[in-house]
């Protein structure tokens, strides 16, 4: 019965850490945790913001 309790126990706590850190590992990398730059290189006087652009008629 030793012989196959002690392997067993240990494989478990192995199998247990691995799939710890590569869970943490996972859910590192996946992160986004930066917020994007916003482009304000536009010329604001010919900016139609909240306006209403027909076309030309």
């Amino acid at each position: 019965m030793q012989k196959f309790l002690v392997p067993g126990a240990v494989s478990a706590v192995i199998g247990i850490a691995l799939g710890t850190v590569a869970t943490l590992g996972i859910t590192a990398a996946a992160q986004q945790n930066t917020r994007p730059e916003v482009d304000r290189s536009g010329n604001a006087d010919s900016s139609l913001l909240n306006q209403v652009e027909y076309g030309s008629r």
